[in-house]
């Protein structure tokens, strides 16, 4: 009695280990899934704070330049607009200065020119769609001049496209990896039941009558090992918005949920998966090869 439930207890512990071991594995992939999220939509948040400066003529009457500004709002690679007028651009650079610009012009008429502040959707916001942009804007006889920083847009999107490299090369890395562990995970675990494979051969069971309730119970491993990965996670991501709160604002809950789901999926299929490959070797093995 005191061996049998010893065996159950060693059971029962190699089971736990199996299952705390995916859990681990596909915890890690859905924090790096995390990352590549949080970095995409920062990424995006950089992207669509480069624009330009839409300086009109001094001369140019107000209504022609919020004509203008609808006339960008319906770009589709336009994100927002805003228009600044002449007293706002004071406003603005006296509160830069930290005090009254006009008070040092006299009686002299104020020589900042009204504007319009553009900004670019994510994909939009390079420099040969701005370029494109930049010079149908200035046939446009009403447009002074159109000022940007070209080398700060060239210097995000190269450092931009280097870290989604990065990150996509990584991840491959660690997709392989975590392929590689629960595999060996799942095969360590079909090993200490290789002798009740072949008692089920001896008695005359088919190979697919062995196959069906280790992989049934392999995919089950997969899929509670994968909710224990979605609970830390969901537990990380609690804590994180708890000590960043601004993380809120480059949070996709669509994506986040997407998230947790294709790691339950990834995790039924590994299960699944490794789970046949490792009772492959044990079907079609010599009885001395059990020993080895």
């Amino acid at each position: 009695m005191s061996e049998r439930s010893s065996n159950k207890r060693r059971v029962a512990g190699s089971y736990l280990m199996s299952l705390m071991s995916i859990a681990l594995v596909l915890f890690l992939l859905g924090v790096f899934a995390l990352l590549m999220m949080h970095a995409q939509k920062l990424s995006n948040h950089l992207k669509e704070n480069i624009g330009f400066e839409v300086v009109m003529n001094s001369n140019v009457k107000e209504d022609k330049i919020l004509q203008l500004q609808k006339e960008l709002d319906a770009m589709p690679a336009v994100k927002s607009t805003e228009y600044i007028t002449k007293e706002e651009a004071i406003r603005r650079l006296s509160e830069d200065l930290g005090e009254d610009f006009l008070q040092w012009l006299g009686n002299e008429e104020n020589p900042l020119l009204p504007s319009i502040d553009v900004r670019f959707k994510a994909d939009y916001a390079n420099n040969d769609s701005i370029a494109a942009i930049q010079a149908q804007l200035l046939k446009n006889t009403n447009v002074k001049e159109i000022y940007y920083q070209k080398s700060l847009v060239g210097l995000i999107n190269q450092n931009v496209n280097r870290i989604g490299l990065a990150l996509m090369v990584a991840s491959l890395v660690l997709l392989i990896i975590a392929i590689t562990l629960i595999r060996n995970t799942i095969r360590l675990s079909i090993y200490s039941k290789r002798f009740l494979v072949r008692s089920m051969q001896l008695v005359g069971a088919t190979p697919a009558y062995i196959r069906r309730p280790f992989i049934r119970s392999g995919i089950l491993q997969g899929f509670f090992g994968a909710l224990l990965a979605d609970a830390f996670l969901a537990l990380l991501l609690y804590g994180l918005t708890k000590r960043v709160p601004e993380l809120i604002f480059v949070q996709d809950y669509k994506i986040i949920i997407g998230i947790f789901v294709g790691i339950i999926i990834l995790g039924m299929l590994l299960g699944g998966i490794s789970t046949r490959l490792a009772l492959r070797k044990y079907l079609h093995a010599d009885v001395d090869r059990l020993y080895i």
